[in-house]
C-alpha cells in the first residue's frame, strides 16, 4: 500500500510541472506594472550624446563665413583707389586753373598799379619780312635813356614771321613831347651783318600811348625798311 502511494505522489508532483503557469490575478498585477517605472532609468544614459561637446561644433561654421565676408573687402577697396585717384587728379588740375585765372588777374591789377592809364606807354614789334633780313635784337632809347635791350631767339624771330606781335617796352611817361629811338640788329642781304635805326618824336596825352616798330621788305631796294608807327 505505501508503494501505490508513493506512485501516486510521483504522478502529482509529474502532472503539476507540467501544467502551464496561471496568470496572477488582477489585484496582483497591478502592483507589478506600477512597479515598472523605476526600470527607467538606463535610458538616461543615452544623454551623454546630447552633451556640450557636440553643441560646441557649430563655432566653427560661424567663424568661417565671417572670414569669407572679410576676404573681398580688399578687392573693393582696390576698385574704389581708381576712382579716387581720378577725383584727385580732375581737383589737382581745376585748382592749377585757378591758380593761372588768378595769376592773370594779379598780372592785369599789378600793371594798372604800376602803369596808370594816364601815364602808361607801351612800345610794340611785329615783323613782316622775306629774305632781306633777320632779326638779332632790338635796342630801344626814350629821351635819349635805354629803356629796352632785347635778344630775339630763332623760335621767337618765327614767331614774329607768322604774325606774332611782342610788347617790347612798357613804362611811364608824363604829359608833354618825347622822342623813340630804336635800333635793330641782324643779318641782311647775303648774310652781312645789318644795323639800321629809327625814331620818332610823339606826344604823350592823358590817357595811354601805344607806339609799333615795324619791320617790312622795300621789294625794290631789295632791303628791309623800319618804321614806327603811333596807334593815335
Amino acid at each position: 500500500m505505501s508503494g501505490l502511494a508513493t506512485l501516486c505522489l510521483v504522478a502529482l508532483c509529474a502532472a503539476a510541472r507540467a501544467a502551464p503557469p496561471q496568470a496572477p490575478p488582477p489585484s496582483q498585477a497591478a502592483p507589478l506594472a506600477q512597479a515598472a517605472p523605476p526600470a527607467a532609468p538606463p535610458p538616461a544614459a543615452a544623454t551623454p550624446p546630447a552633451a556640450t561637446p557636440p553643441a560646441a561644433t557649430p563655432a566653427p561654421a560661424t567663424t568661417a563665413p565671417a572670414d569669407a565676408t572679410t576676404a573681398p573687402a580688399p578687392a573693393a577697396a582696390d576698385a574704389a583707389a581708381p576712382l579716387d585717384t581720378r577725383g584727385l587728379d580732375q581737383q589737382v588740375q581745376d585748382l592749377k586753373k585757378d591758380v593761372v585765372d588768378l595769376n592773370k588777374e594779379l598780372f592785369v591789377l599789378e600793371e594798372e598799379l604800376l602803369f596808370p592809364a594816364n601815364t602808361q606807354v607801351a612800345v610794340f614789334l611785329s615783323m613782316d619780312v622775306g629774305s632781306f633780313f633777320a632779326l638779332d635784337t632790338v635796342q630801344l632809347k626814350v629821351d635819349n635813356k635805354e629803356v629796352a635791350n632785347y635778344l630775339y631767339t630763332p623760335r621767337e624771330a618765327d614767331a614774329l614771321l607768322k604774325g606774332g606781335v611782342h610788347r617790347l617796352y612798357l613804362g611811364n611817361l608824363k604829359a608833354g613831347g618825347h622822342e623813340l629811338v630804336a635800333f635793330f640788329n641782324g643779318k641782311g642781304p647775303n648774310e652781312r651783318d645789318y644795323r639800321r635805326g629809327a625814331s620818332v618824336k610823339f606826344e604823350k596825352g592823358v590817357g595811354a600811348k601805344y607806339l609799333e616798330l615795324k619791320i617790312t621788305d622795300r621789294q625794290r631796294k631789295a632791303q628791309p625798311e623800319f618804321e614806327i608807327k603811333d596807334w593815335d
